[in-house]
């Protein structure tokens, strides 16, 4: 599944809730993720959207793909800024949200775009 999401605060809520809903709709022949899993997915989206919407210019696109044991979280945004992980420090308020993404994601990776912007993809098991 894949949405666009506008440049506007309320983007990373709204990733929550559409991937908690992509995740917990029946699937056939499919075991429905845990609930910790799921809660690792939707904060996952919503740290990629956010950082999407704070740099970006325009909005951003939140791609979901679920198969073979993973789920695949891709945010799209037009950015040529690549995102760096921080330092875990409790006492910051900003700039964790990576570092996060990072321990909880099989695997975190960032892909230019030819033509501009960039797209942050992290892999998760379920």
């Amino acid at each position: 599944m894949e949405y666009t999401l506008p440049r506007a605060a309320v983007s990373a809520g709204r990733a929550r809730r559409l991937t908690s809903a992509f995740l917990t709709r029946p699937r056939p022949r499919m075991a429905p993720p845990t609930a910790d899993q799921v809660d690792d997915a939707t904060l996952i989206a919503s740290e990629l959207v956010a950082n999407a919407v704070r740099h970006g210019r325009t909005g951003c696109r939140l791609r979901l793909q679920l198969g073979h044991g993973q789920l695949t979280v891709e945010v799209h945004d037009d950015s040529p800024g690549r995102p760096c992980v921080g330092l875990l420090d409790a006492d910051s308020e900003s700039g964790r949200g990576l570092a996060m993404v990072e321990q909880l994601a099989y695997s975190l990776e960032v892909v230019s775009a030819g033509f501009g912007g960039k797209t942050v993809r992290a892999v998760l098991t379920v």
